[in-house]
């Protein structure tokens, strides 16, 4: 790496600093690189090449339909159920609510593949009746901001999506159903701290409902929970692509929030369709950028310094994974997943790999330990929603939130140096 990678650091790094647009210091800081490592005419062509070239890509286009299918879900009354639902399976065990919070925002999160919609659908109504029911409103945000996280690893999911693109062609379909054993251990373990906390709070637990209760509840909810099943088991069984996927889960979704539910009006499509249209919007122009990025690193050759660098450190594979680990984190807590995941993939996977990490298992590593960026201050996202949807501050989150994150990165930990977690279920449907 010579000067121009110090160009692009010192520029990009700059440029967050003085509150630039993620989108737009990348790729000013890439430009710039360009200009100081090639001519200025071949620079210009070049970043527009990138930028449009990052872009083109058939399996982007579920993106699009993900984004729509989610904010049609998000608005269609899916929450209100899933809680219900919820709230009859486990809402008379220890910590009740808390529970009730993490499985909601669980399922939401993978029928919607957005940790900030669960954190606002379901927030929303969980944080007020949580608080109503005597727990503390900052220890019920910071539950709802951890547990909606589950939605980035649990298909289906724009950042596999993408993590699949920057891999350079790993399996879509072995990346969602690799996504769901970590997902579910994620859950779970929030699910102890909160049963923990609960009962060291001396908080209430709900009423063991009638079976016939819980049944109606249940039923309630299988036509949203029927989208899961009806996205992945198409693509696991080749029936259509991821790309499809994300068509069907519209019409679906239509069908169950218009016609079924009547959650949604038709004349409310045209703003969700705008709304659909910014968020593809700012996720493309990432795309584009983060990909224009990973370009001019590579020519620089900045990932082929970095991986002789770790290697070098130690021969220790442990280690190597550990400080990569910790390196993702500190960029994941000032950096939105899309562009680092497209940025750092081509950075850390070939040293992944020279440690006989697969490409598959790699996926997982990097999107869940990303996805503890999100409630990381202090440029966490979904911290952000929690606290406006809360009416709270971040500062008022930080102790509560440490057990929850703590629970967080001793599954990170398992999902890293235990292979069998993300390539198991893989290797079952023969994707692996």
């Amino acid at each position: 790496m010579d000067y121009s990678g110090l160009v692009l650091v010192i520029t990009f790094f700059a440029l967050l600093l003085l509150n630039v647009p993620i989108s737009f210091s990348i790729g000013i800081a890439t430009a710039v690189t360009m200009l100081f490592t090639i001519d200025f005419a071949p620079a210009v062509t070049t970043v527009a090449q990138r930028l449009a070239g990052g872009v083109n890509s058939f399996v982007l286009l579920a993106i699009p339909f993900f984004v729509l299918s989610g904010l049609i879900m998000g608005r269609g009354g899916i929450a209100k159920r899933l809680i219900e639902c919820a709230m009859a399976l486990i809402g008379f065990l220890p910590g009740g609510l808390a529970l009730v919070n993490v499985l909601s925002c669980t399922l939401f999160g993978a029928i919607s593949g957005s940790a900030v919609a669960a954190t606002s659908a379901i927030g929303s109504f969980m944080i007020p009746q949580m608080e109503k029911n005597g727990y503390d409103k900052n220890f019920a945000t910071a539950v709802t901001c951890t547990s909606a996280t589950t939605g980035m690893l649990i298909p289906p999911s724009n950042i596999l999506i993408i993590y699949a693109v920057a891999s350079g062609g790993v399996s879509i379909a072995a990346l969602f159903v690799a996504g769901y054993l970590p997902g579910i251990l994620v859950a779970l373990s929030l699910m102890l701290v909160c049963a923990g906390y609960a009962k060291a709070k001396g908080y209430p637990t709900g009423a063991r409902l009638p079976l016939s209760v819980v049944a109606e509840k249940v039923k309630a909810a299988i036509p949203s929970l029927l989208l899961i099943f009806i996205v992945i088991g198409g693509i696991i069984a080749g029936v259509f692509t991821a790309t499809e996927a994300g068509a069907i889960a519209v019409i679906y979704s239509l069908i169950l929030s218009v016609i079924i539910y009547k959650e949604v009006k038709l004349s409310e499509m045209s703003e969700i369709l705008l709304k659909s249209a910014e968020t593809t919007a700012i996720v493309m122009l990432l795309i584009g950028a983060s990909s224009a990025m990973s370009w001019i690193m590579s020519y620089v050759n900045i990932p082929q310094a970095i991986s002789e660098f770790l290697l070098a450190l130690s021969d220790n594979p442990l280690l190597i994974l550990l400080l990569i680990n910790i390196c993702l984190l500190v960029i994941g807590a000032f950096m939105d997943m899309t562009p680092a995941v497209l940025i750092f993939t081509p950075i850390f996977l070939p040293v992944a790999e020279a440690l006989g990490m697969s490409p598959l298992h790699f996926g997982i590593m990097i999107v869940l330990n990303l996805s503890i960026g999100l409630v990381s201050p202090p440029v966490g996202s979904v911290l952000f929603v929690g606290c406006a949807v809360a009416k709270t501050s971040i500062e008022k989150l930080v102790r509560p939130l440490i057990p929850l994150y703590l629970a967080m990165i001793v599954v990170l930990m398992l999902v890293t140096y235990v292979p069998a977690i993300s390539e198991f279920l893989p290797s079952v449907f023969g994707l692996g």
